[in-house]
């Protein structure tokens, strides 16, 4: 892969520990500001409500900025972000931090799909977007369990510290490695709203949305899930982490793998064995081994979906004339997707049905995810249907 690549594969293995890391510190976080656990887990639903508004913002705003000033732009936002939170004095600026870091998230992502797209041959783009959203993968293998570790052993604010740290390393990798490009494209906000009259584009969204918050219902709050409930002591959060970030690591390399051959019929897997596995750690969640396998299984079928959608959006969009904004916000929207999940995790178990009641409830929205795959896998192959007699005329003639 190109160096380019890299350089965006390591900011998004910074934009990736610094949004999942925080399910494996809330007791800390909780503890330290005086709040419950589901008020602590606000810290992961403002980030991800931030990415969900900050992205079209800043791509609206940045239109006419040439992408790699843009990129350097995001890095420092992200790492002024970071730095706020883990010198947060109280729990509303650190809430303010994680915020300020989210709005580096959907733009960054969103922008470097595309320029992954861009550096390589058409039938190596799927790999070279997977090669990206593998550095997302390889944060929850390597940047979260560490940044537990440090939580523990140090503070909270010291893995952030160490967060802001990676943010520099990255910011310099895209400064050296990025080549400088032209502009944004001469789109106006019209042209690139028009993506979302695409059907296709608003269901492909609809799965974004619902498949990331199926397995974030859990995940945000595994740390007590799993020390409550479980058994685990809090120093094995670490390697259930790791386990997360395995299942991640794992899913990435199937989604980039096979979406190209058969990018719908992944989907509709993945969907289905995400809520069968969810809707068994419901009831698994007491056992210590089961819980493992469950976490691994979850993970790697919710995120073999991401790179496929990606690209699914990317096609639909760049067919309307509009792919730098519809990328961007469908970034935002997998952060919408795990808003949703924090919040509906947090609400299920305020509404004292118990720490595994996150589980069945993401089992649910994982099966409308899978719904509305198979609505725009039948509307795709009557569209198809519909075309081939028309295509096939002209021979005849």
């Amino acid at each position: 892969m190109p160096l380019a690549i890299w350089a965006l594969a390591i900011g998004a293995f910074g934009i990736g520990t610094t949004e999942f890391v925080i399910a494996g510190l809330l007791p800390q976080v909780a503890a330290e500001f005086s709040v419950t656990i589901p008020q602590a887990g606000h810290m992961a639903t403002a980030y991800a409500l931030g990415v969900f508004f900050g992205a079209p913002l800043l791509i609206v705003m940045g239109g006419q900025v040439p992408r790699k000033q843009m990129m350097v732009g995001l890095m420092l936002l992200f790492i002024v972000g970071n730095l706020l939170t883990a010198i947060a004095p109280n729990y509303a600026l650190a809430l303010a931090g994680r915020v300020v870091t989210s709005l580096t998230h959907g733009a960054f992502i969103g922008i470097g799909s595309i320029l992954a797209a861009e550096l390589v041959a058409p039938n190596k783009r799927v790999s070279a977007i997977a090669f990206m959203f593998s550095g997302m993968a390889l944060a929850t293998l390597i940047g979260v369990p560490a940044g537990t570790w440090l939580s523990q052993f140090i503070s909270w604010r010291a893995t952030f510290y160490a967060i802001t740290a990676i943010g520099v390393f990255a910011l310099l990798a895209v400064v050296w490695w990025i080549p400088a490009t032209k502009g944004g494209e001469d789109a106006h906000v019209r042209q690139e709203l028009a993506a979302f009259k695409n059907s296709r584009v608003l269901l492909a969204m609809g799965i974004t949305i619902l498949g990331p918050a199926s397995f974030f219902t859990s995940i945000t709050y595994i740390a007590p899930m799993m020390t409550e409930l479980a058994g685990f002591s809090e120093g094995a959060i670490v390697w259930l982490m790791m386990a997360f970030g395995i299942g991640l690591f794992l899913g990435n390399a199937l989604g980039g793998r096979y979406a190209d051959r058969a990018l719908m019929p992944l989907l509709y897997i993945t969907l289905l064995a995400q809520a069968l596995v969810l809707f068994v750690f419901a009831f698994a969640a007491h056992n210590q081994w089961l819980s493992i396998l469950c976490i691994v299984l979850m993970s790697g079928f919710g995120f073999a979906t991401v790179s496929p959608i990606q690209k699914l959006v990317l096609d639909k969009a760049k067919a309307a004339g509009a792919p730098t904004l519809a990328a961007a916000v469908n970034i935002g929207l997998f952060n919408l997707g795990n808003a949703i999940g924090a919040w509906v995790g947090g609400g299920v178990i305020d509404a004292g049905l118990g720490l595994e009641a996150p589980n069945w409830a993401g089992g649910l929205l994982s099966l409308g995810a899978l719904a509305l795959a198979i609505i725009s896998g039948t509307l795709d192959k009557r569209e198809d249907r519909a075309n081939r007699p028309a295509n096939s005329h002209p021979h005849i003639v």
